[in-house]
């Protein structure tokens, strides 16, 4: 069998996190807020780990567990900030900033001693340690390479979480960030049959909500199309949420539907919250870096896939962001790029 390996060289990093967990016993790990499949599977698989070697440990987020990840194992563990014990010894889990807490930055902020495991090349390293592959599919790859190195086998529901972060970050393992070590780490779990990659996938992505598949109709009914067709925008707003019965969770993927027009190139999802602020979601096809343009409004995430949440007026952000889409393709393009 060919070894599985990591792909960037952060062994100082890793060791750095090793100490941290073996010279303490109590841990919060925090994921983020609307919480994907890596943040829940990363967190939920290093839980396990801790358990494993003794240690006690929760793991907390400001939003509910999304329903098409309640089969994760432990997910019944996750604990609202509210209801957290708030440990000294605290582990940010796939979160690219510290505004990804939301309500939970109190927990980081209290902390006596700070960690960071992550994936996203956005990541400023505001933890007291840093554990950041860039080039990872995921987090939960990083989190395998935890295991690797305590010597902790990975179990079946540690497994089924590593496996779920992997392939949700990386679009069913056909997005360009999908890496040989994150293919070899799942052609292990299916070897060693942790994993049944069928019933994964029904559960994942072949389990659609009626309210989901009728808002994401809606607004893939409405994407307007700018700069000659190279940029997607499309809008949600709570009324129109409420009006399918529709949840957060229900808009996952969408930002997906606008990439994959064919002539798309930067995609723009605009989202808003029930406090009345705007998530944006980007994403970039063959050109662009959304990380860039995220960066500029305090988000972050990677080149192809980044976000950001906005607080002005619908009609400015959405001006804003497609404003600096068509800068960026000028940037990359040059002449190439003419809004038409």
């Amino acid at each position: 069998m060919i070894p599985i390996k990591m792909m960037s060289n952060n062994d100082l990093d890793f060791d750095s996190v090793i100490r941290f967990i073996e010279e303490r016993d109590r841990f919060t790990l925090l994921s983020h807020i609307s919480p994907d499949g890596d943040t829940l599977g990363a967190a939920l698989a290093l839980f396990r780990l801790l358990k494993k070697r003794g240690k006690t440990a929760e793991v907390v987020c400001a939003n509910p567990v999304p329903k098409i990840y309640g089969f994760l194992p432990c997910s019944e563990s996750v604990v609202m900030p509210e209801s957290a014990v708030g440990y000294e010894n605290v582990i940010s889990v796939d979160c690219a900033d510290m505004p990804r807490f939301g309500r939970a930055i109190r927990i980081f902020e209290a902390a006596k001693h700070t960690a960071v495991i992550d994936h996203h090349m956005t990541n400023p390293r505001f933890g007291e340690i840093n554990l950041v592959v860039a080039d990872a599919a995921a987090t939960a790859e990083v989190i395998h390479e935890l295991y690797k190195r305590m010597g902790v086998e990975v179990d079946e529901p540690a497994a089924i979480c590593l496996y779920t972060g992997i392939v949700t970050d990386t679009g069913n393992l056909c997005y360009s960030n999908t890496t040989g070590n994150a293919l070899r780490i799942i052609a292990d779990f299916v070897d060693k049959k942790l994993v049944d990659v069928a019933e994964l996938n029904r559960l994942i992505y072949r389990n659609v909500p009626y309210g989901k598949t009728r808002v994401q109709g809606f607004v893939n009914s409405n994407i307007q199309l700018e700069a000659g067709g190279m940029i997607g925008v499309a809008t949600l707003t709570q009324a129109q949420m409420k009006s399918f019965d529709a949840t957060n969770e229900d808009c996952e993927g969408i930002i997906d539907g606008i990439r994959d027009i064919d002539c798309v190139k930067i995609a723009i999802f605009i989202r808003e919250g029930a406090d009345g602020s705007y998530k944006v979601s980007l994403r970039s096809k063959g050109v662009g870096d959304v990380g860039r343009l995220a960066a500029l409004h305090g988000g972050g995430g990677h080149e192809k896939a980044a976000g950001y949440t906005a607080h002005e007026p619908l009609s400015t952000v959405k001006a804003d962001i497609v404003l600096q889409a068509h800068e960026e393709l000028e940037r990359v393009l040059g002449g190439e790029n003419k809004a038409e």
